[in-house]
């Protein structure tokens, strides 16, 4: 068993690297949903995305025979604490995208992600005391210089991106240290959030404020499938990861801000400042000088 486990690990499958870029495109093309919810409260959206979750997620679980490894956390106080932290975080950072996407924001996003990588790096050094090697030093600093002149630029912090870097980045540390199945974990996290969810959806139907029932047809059909947005490329990814080498996600995570980055500047039209043009450029090269020891490493 133990050499069948490091087999696993130490090598690609096609089948996970089929689960895993489907969840990478899933995601980069997800700005064209949130911009048809774009008239909809970011807060209701997300409210709908907890909801209809469920239901998939549970679904999964019941295929998996894994519904034990959930009925053991809701018995654990320390992990339903450790969840309830990566509940928050997931939250806000759906909050927040979801409403960047809607208020012309997606280059932002796309920026968010793009750090994000560097940022877990950044939280390793800090949080772990892990050893920053030459590279990750360097790459480092031109993210720092890129945010620097994407602040003169603006006369502030590029807060949309930041923040969703921040709160990605921190979700991804603390989800780490969850001792409970990727899948598991995911319904734990969104039960965890429903009973916030349905009674903000029960408020805004009592005040004549739902969209969901109370609007349009497309309106329905749009929020009853946030589900599905939400669950299955978080499901995709879980199961692709696990028969991927850590350095294949590693380099495959470029792939859906990178068509955020095409989707907002050749479809939404964003403004593609001059900031913008020596700030991603600058990412770019960080990013491929976080990348090649990588590749190096997997080519030895």
């Amino acid at each position: 068993m133990a050499d069948m486990t490091a087999a696993t690990e130490n090598r690609d499958s096609l089948k996970g690297f089929l689960f895993a870029l489907s969840a990478y495109f899933l995601w980069g093309f997800l700005p064209l949903y949130m911009k048809a919810v774009a008239h909809i409260p970011p807060t209701e959206v997300i409210a709908h995305r907890v909801l209809w979750s469920i239901p998939i997620a549970g679904l999964v679980l019941v295929a998996l025979r894994r519904v034990d490894d959930l009925k053991l956390a809701f018995r654990t106080p320390k992990m339903l604490g450790m969840a309830t932290v990566t509940a928050a975080l997931i939250s806000v950072n759906w909050g927040i995208y979801v409403w960047a996407i809607g208020s012309g924001h997606a280059l932002d996003t796309a920026l968010g992600y793009f750090i994000n990588p560097l940022f877990s790096v950044f939280l390793g050094a800090v949080l772990l005391a892990e050893k920053l090697k030459p590279a990750q030093m360097a790459a480092l600093s031109l993210v720092m210089v890129a945010v620097v002149i994407l602040t003169v630029d603006a006369g502030r912090l590029p807060f949309v991106a930041l923040s969703l870097t921040l709160s990605w980045g921190l979700y991804a540390f603390f989800r780490k240290t969850l001792p409970i199945g990727p899948n598991q974990g995911f319904l734990l996290e969104v039960l965890l959030l429903a009973p916030f969810a349905l009674a903000y959806l029960v408020y805004l139907g009592m005040t004549g404020q739902a969209h969901f029932l109370g609007g349009s047809t497309m309106d329905n059909l749009l929020l009853a499938s946030s589900g599905l947005v939400t669950a299955v490329p978080l499901i995709l990814y879980a199961n692709g990861a696990k028969l991927l080498r850590l350095s294949t996600i590693g380099i495959m995570q470029y792939i859906a801000p990178t068509m955020i980055f095409l989707i907002a500047v050749f479809l939404f039209h964003e403004d593609f400042s001059t900031a913008k043009a020596i700030a991603f450029p600058l990412i770019w090269l960080a990013l491929v000088i976080y990348t090649l020891p990588m590749l190096r490493r997997r080519k030895a």
